[in-house]
């Protein structure tokens, strides 16, 4: 890949930035996700905790 003019080297850099931006924004979507996941996980363990300890 090789690039003579400033601008074609500005476009390029441009384009760079906004998918690392991108994919850093998808990893924070996806930690949230992860992190409502493991809540709800531990939500779901407390409440067959629960209807066990009621069966006995």
């Amino acid at each position: 890949m090789s690039y003579s003019q400033p601008e074609e080297l500005e476009e390029y850099f441009k384009q760079k930035e906004e998918q690392e931006k991108q994919a850093e924004q998808e990893a924070k979507e996806l930690s949230a996700y992860e992190a409502c996941v493991l809540k709800e996980s531990a939500r779901v363990k407390e409440l067959i905790e629960q209807a066990q300890n009621k069966d006995n």
